[in-house]
């Protein structure tokens, strides 16, 4: 393939898994920007707009069937109208939250995503609870989670609010820059080597855009003050849409998100709570759940002052959000089945009706 391709991050992943589509004289390509019911789409020939063909429509069970932005598709190209996206290829990782309003839908807010730049802003919204939970879910993407605090100009001791970060984010990169001050964003450049993706996330106003701006090397993306009162921001960007970088690398921007609901966390509440997993592993019980059990070392680290309280308690909180999720998943799935099973006895008595008549 082109070194074109290379760039948005085509591999011998993605090589091997277009093959069988090869034949039948389609084009790969990735999903830049992402509107609704219609995709905008790199290819070789160059960005072109594309809707879902109807054979993928009616074979998608659930939302992420459908493709997101950094996906690599299987696009059919037409000389009038919109080329068609017949097949998705298998994604190496996905970041994903609860979809708004539906407690049992996920939403995949960007596929094939090799770092995930939690971006916090070190002004009156600063919020270390919140990156923890950002940490859940880009930990279960399968992608590698960095915390860039932005604003860094604002604060008379970013350090101290580096340390803090870094207690609720072991072994995770943490950097503290300021986009009005672009030769210190040169640190999450060694992130965006040739055909790597990075996404931004995190809430309105933080600066995702203008951090994006600032690596890009000029005003691609609009971008918004924040309120002074609360220093929260509005929401400039209202898609997720993808840039290439001249230097090197791919960046997804997202819509500021105030509010992220977890979807399925899995192993990755051990992976974003590690200083509370090694403790837990000398508790007197395998299954101590850290709230009133005895021979539990997690307590007793919060007693001894070597673990914050407020750590252990945002780890109950997303704890007890993630079981309440499972169960509703399990409900879900459970009246899946029963519907399943519903059609499929309709079908078969239709069929032995009409074996009958014969």
């Amino acid at each position: 393939m082109s070194d074109l391709l290379e760039e948005y991050g085509w591999t011998e992943r993605f090589a091997s898994a277009f093959a069988e589509h090869a034949s039948e004289g389609r084009v790969p390509g990735r999903v830049v920007l992402e509107h609704t019911h219609i995709y905008r789409v790199a290819t070789l020939a160059g960005e072109t707009l594309a809707r879902v063909s109807g054979r993928l429509r009616h074979r998608a069970q659930t939302r992420p069937d459908f493709p997101a932005v950094g996906d690599w598709v299987v696009l059919e190209p037409v000389e009038n109208g919109d080329a068609r996206i017949h097949a998705v290829l298998p994604r190496f990782s996905r970041f994903s939250r609860r979809a708004a309003g539906d407690a049992t839908e996920e939403q995949v807010i960007a596929a094939n995503i090799d770092t995930v730049f939690l971006i916090g802003g070190l002004d009156g919204d600063f919020n270390p609870r919140r990156i923890e939970r950002y940490l859940v879910v880009a930990w279960e993407s399968g992608a590698t989670p960095v915390v860039v605090l932005n604003k860094a100009d604002l604060v008379e001791d970013a350090a101290r609010h580096l340390a803090d970060v870094q207690a609720v984010a072991p072994g995770v990169d943490v950097h503290a820059v300021s986009a009005h001050r672009p030769e210190s964003l040169d640190v999450l450049r060694r992130y965006l080597d040739t055909g790597r993706t990075a996404a931004l996330l995190g809430s309105s106003g933080v600066g995702k855009s203008t951090i994006v701006n600032r690596l890009v090397g000029h005003d691609l993306l609009r971008t918004q003050d924040v309120r002074i009162t609360d220093s929260r921001g509005r929401h400039t960007s209202t898609a997720r849409q993808m840039v290439l970088l001249g230097t090197g690398g791919v960046l997804i921007d997202t819509p500021g998100m105030r509010e992220l609901q977890l979807w399925e966390s899995g192993d990755s509440m051990g992976e974003a709570f590690a200083d509370i997993e090694e403790l837990a592993a000398s508790c007197r019980f395998r299954d101590c759940r850290h709230t009133g059990e005895p021979g539990c070392t997690v307590r007793s680290a919060v007693a001894s002052g070597d673990l914050a309280k407020t750590r252990l308690d945002s780890f109950h909180k997303l704890a007890v959000e993630r079981e309440h999720q499972a169960r509703q998943l399990d409900a879900r799935a459970l009246l899946e089945d029963k519907r399943r099973s519903k059609v499929m006895g309709k079908a078969l008595q239709k069929h032995l009706k009409n074996k009958g008549a014969t």
